[in-house]
C-alpha cells in the first residue's frame, strides 16, 4: 500500500508541475505528445553475464515545456517493459543452498515500470525540414509488474513466475538521446530518435547479489 501511494504522490506531484508550466510566462508554450516504439534491453549481474538483448516496448504520454526558444523540460508518464536475459551462479531462490556446487542457470527477466522521464532537451533552429535535438536526464522507473523464466543445463525448470516480491520498486536511470523532429502541419509534429537508458540501482531485492538492466528505445512519437 506505501508504494502504491508513494506513486500516486509521485503522479500528482508531476500534474502539478505540468499545471505551473502551463500557467507560466510561456502561456501555453508547450507540447503534448503520443509515443509507442520497442525497446532492446539487456542485464548485467554482479555474478554472472548478460546474455544478449531482448525486445520490449513502451508506449504512453510525452509533454514538452519550453522554457527557452531552444530549450525545454520534457518529461512523461510511459508504460515500459525491460526484458534481459542473463546467466547467474547459484541464485536465490531456485538454488537450493544447502547444495555447495556452483551451477549456472538461465534467468529472463521480463519487467514492467511505470516510467516518468525528467530530462532536458536542447534543440536546433529548424536545418531544412527537421529540428534535431539532444536530450539528457533521469529516469524514475516504478515496478508494477515482474515475472521470470528459469533454466538449468537447458532445461526450463520455472516458467512465468512472479518475482514482484523479489524486485526493488524503484528504478533509476541515466537517459541519453538524440533524434529529429518534423512538422507535419502548424500544430502536429513527428519525432524519430534513439534513447539510451543506463539503469544505475540493483533491481534485484536478494542482498547477496546485484542485476542491473539497461535498455535502448527506438523513439517514435507524435506532438500535437
Amino acid at each position: 500500500m506505501k508504494k502504491i501511494l508513494f506513486t500516486l504522490f509521485l503522479f500528482c506531484l508531476t500534474g502539478s508541475a505540468f499545471a505551473q508550466w502551463q500557467n507560466g510566462p510561456l502561456g501555453n508554450d508547450f507540447k503534448l505528445g503520443l509515443t509507442a516504439h520497442p525497446t532492446f534491453g539487456w542485464l548485467k549481474p554482479e555474478d554472472g553475464k548478460g546474455d544478449g538483448t531482448s525486445l520490449g516496448f513502451s508506449y504512453g504520454l510525452l509533454g514538452d515545456f519550453n522554457f527557452a526558444e531552444n530549450y525545454s523540460f520534457s518529461t512523461g508518464l510511459t508504460i515500459t517493459t525491460i526484458n534481459g536475459k542473463s546467466t547467474e551462479i547459484n541464485p536465490a531462490p531456485y538454488h537450493d543452498v544447502n547444495d555447495p556446487n556452483k551451477l549456472a542457470y538461465g534467468l529472463k527477466y521480463k519487467l514492467q515500470y511505470i516510467e516518468i522521464p525528467l530530462t532536458i532537451k536542447l534543440r536546433t533552429s529548424k536545418v531544412g525540414e527537421m529540428v534535431w535535438y539532444g536530450q539528457f536526464g533521469l529516469s524514475n522507473d516504478f515496478n508494477i509488474g515482474a515475472k521470470q523464466d528459469v533454466s538449468l543445463s537447458g532445461r526450463t525448470i520455472v516458467e512465468d513466475k512472479n518475482i514482484k516480491d523479489l524486485t526493488n520498486f524503484y528504478r533509476a536511470g541515466l537517459i541519453l538521446g538524440a533524434g529529429g523532429e518534423f512538422d507535419l502541419d502548424s500544430h502536429t509534429s513527428v519525432a524519430v530518435g534513439l534513447t539510451f537508458n543506463n539503469g544505475f540501482t540493483d533491481i534485484s531485492d536478494d542482498k547477496n547479489r546485484s542485476v542491473r538492466n539497461h535498455y535502448v528505445g527506438l523513439n517514435l512519437a507524435v506532438f500535437f
